[in-house]
């Protein structure tokens, strides 16, 4: 068996601002938290190092001294659970994000926005599991 995807990092200015802005993006609750660093994750997924299946990865943000300065190499792909893609941009606009040009030629399905420390992140047209 191979390895199961289970945790992003995102390097951040203020983990616990940026960490409530995700948990209210993907429903999700803070698990740890200490100085510097705030993890959060699915509260549908029962703990324990031998889950089997599928697991929600969990997120953690960690507090860096440098700035955000380039386009990220990696980025998360939402797609709405109970709503179109034009209603969840507006709420997620509400909470904080906004829109992140990063070259759309304005034909692209997928809306690409920026979470409140800029790092962009796509809401999808398509519903997929």
């Amino acid at each position: 068996m191979g390895s199961k995807f289970t945790e992003l990092a995102i390097d951040c200015a203020d983990p616990r601002e940026l960490s409530q802005f995700w948990c209210a993006v993907l429903g999700y609750e803070v698990r740890e938290e200490e100085d510097g660093l705030v993890t959060i994750g699915s509260p549908e997924v029962p703990e324990g190092r031998n889950r089997p299946g599928p697991v929600p990865p969990t997120l953690t943000f960690a507090r860096v001294p440098e700035g955000k300065t380039i386009k990220n190499r990696l980025h998360l792909d939402l797609n709405a659970t109970d709503m179109e893609q034009d209603e969840e941009v507006r709420r997620l606009l509400a909470l904080g994000a906004r829109r992140a040009d990063v070259g759309q030629t304005g034909e692209e399905s997928w809306v690409c926005l920026a979470d409140p420390e800029g790092n962009e992140f796509c809401v999808l047209a398509g519903r997929h599991p």
